[in-house]
């Protein structure tokens, strides 16, 4: 469902994230404002892809 260099956002709300690895059901992602691109895993079922609707972000 997700590939590498997708742009997310966790369903509860948060920071936009680019994906860096998919490995089966786990995203390894890093915040879009992170220059050091720390690596955040997170379950592919916690995150949509990001879209903005105006000014906001909206999953």
């Amino acid at each position: 469902m997700f590939k590498t260099d997708d742009v997310v956002q966790s369903k509860t709300g948060g920071p936009k994230m680019v994906v860096l690895q998919v490995k089966g059901e786990m995203l390894y992602c890093a915040r879009v404002d992170d220059v050091e691109q720390k690596e955040i895993e997170v379950p592919a079922s916690s995150v949509n892809l990001y879209h903005e609707d105006g000014d906001f972000g909206v999953c």
